[in-house]
């Protein structure tokens, strides 16, 4: 679906605060609202918009945050992917290309709990090796 100048907008608004009701975004859009409640169903209905979430600040994630990068062998990639699904620390998993073969985002509440996270990720069969990164800040989060 292709979305125009409004729609991004609209979506921008909803991505600095979701729960901001139709009759205030209409406002800052200069639109009926009715216009806005149109657009909003429209995004949903053909997938643009495909839920809203709830985003915590730092202080309510957990402490220590780290991204794994990891070398997995050929063709091991669904059970690798499985286990680390399994892994509750383990909060996201994205696939690259270069040197690694995948991205492990961990969120964890304890230098033990991230080592022990750490751990069963190099022992996971399939996994050929690893390099951990520890986040200390964020300067900076535009993530959606």
């Amino acid at each position: 679906m292709q979305t125009d100048e409004t729609d991004r907008a609209l979506i921008d608004l909803l991505a600095e605060n979701a729960r901001m009701p139709v009759a205030t975004l209409a406002r800052k859009l200069n639109l009926a609202r009715t216009t806005v409640q149109a657009r909003l169903e429209r995004l949903e209905n053909s997938g643009v918009i495909q839920g809203y979430t709830l985003r915590l600040s730092d202080s309510q994630r957990a402490p220590l945050r780290a991204t794994a990068l990891v070398s997995i062998e050929p063709r091991s990639a669904p059970a690798v992917l499985a286990r680390l699904r399994s892994l509750p620390d383990v909060k996201t998993v994205h696939t690259t290309s270069g040197r690694f073969d995948l991205i492990v985002g961990i969120e964890a509440e304890t230098t033990e709990a991230l080592d022990d996270t750490l751990d069963r990720i190099g022992e996971t069969r399939g996994v050929k090796g690893s390099e951990s990164l520890i986040q200390l800040s964020t300067k900076l989060d535009r993530r959606r």
